[in-house]
């Protein structure tokens, strides 16, 4: 079953970017440091890298997310998601409207102007036909910004919850939790290296 699982580096104080992010200072100040596990040697840091992108079977990112990625000093082939982990998988936009150009063509760019609850729809869609295609179960990975992955969970959009919590406290930045609605956890996993303690939860439903 195709499941829709929200995945993002947070600092200890709650930030996903550092300070002052822009068009060329995507992550902010500092906010390299929340993508450090990523890169590392650490076994299972590689593990935990290589599982969750082995699993998307399509991937939803918010139109500023895509602008950083997409931009020329975004992914490449030795930082593109899962670079040298797991072929491409579909890549879903939530966006007011499509870019007149796209650098990356040789990625699945599906661009959804009416909402994040379609954006997730179409993803499900395409992960549901990969999966159909390999014989095993893909998921949805919301792979952020903060504010798309927030929204998704207020919607009530995630089953899974897994968070990078990256050993540095950033001050300020974009935080990933700004009020919205509330909701109950159940921890399922902790895994624990030097560059980042990786947790995930089950998202479970609201009962009203």
């Amino acid at each position: 079953m195709t499941r829709i699982i929200a995945d993002i580096s947070v600092s200890l104080d709650g930030f996903v970017t550092g300070p002052d992010p822009g068009p060329d200072n995507g992550l902010g100040t500092g906010g390299e440091a929340l993508h450090t596990w990523a890169f590392s040697d650490d076994p299972d840091d590689r593990r935990v890298l290589r599982e969750a992108t082995a699993r998307s079977g399509a991937v939803v990112l918010g139109r500023h997310l895509f602008d950083m990625v997409d931009g020329p000093d975004g992914w490449d082939d030795k930082t593109g998601y899962g670079a040298g982990e797991v072929g491409k998988p579909a890549f879903v936009v939530v966006t007011s409207s499509p870019p007149e150009s796209v650098r990356l063509t040789d990625l699945d760019w599906t661009f959804v102007t009416t909402g994040l609850p379609d954006a997730v729809s179409a993803a499900r869609e395409r992960a549901e036909a990969a999966s159909s295609d390999r014989g095993e179960d893909l998921d949805v990975v919301l792979m952020g910004g903060g504010a798309t992955i927030g929204s998704a969970l207020d919607a009530g959009l995630v089953d899974s919850l897994t968070l990078h919590l990256a050993p540095v406290v950033l001050g300020a930045g974009t935080p990933l939790f700004t009020g919205g609605a509330p909701r109950t956890l159940m921890q399922r996993s902790v895994t624990s290296t030097s560059t980042a303690t990786h947790l995930t939860y089950d998202v479970l439903p609201v009962i009203r």
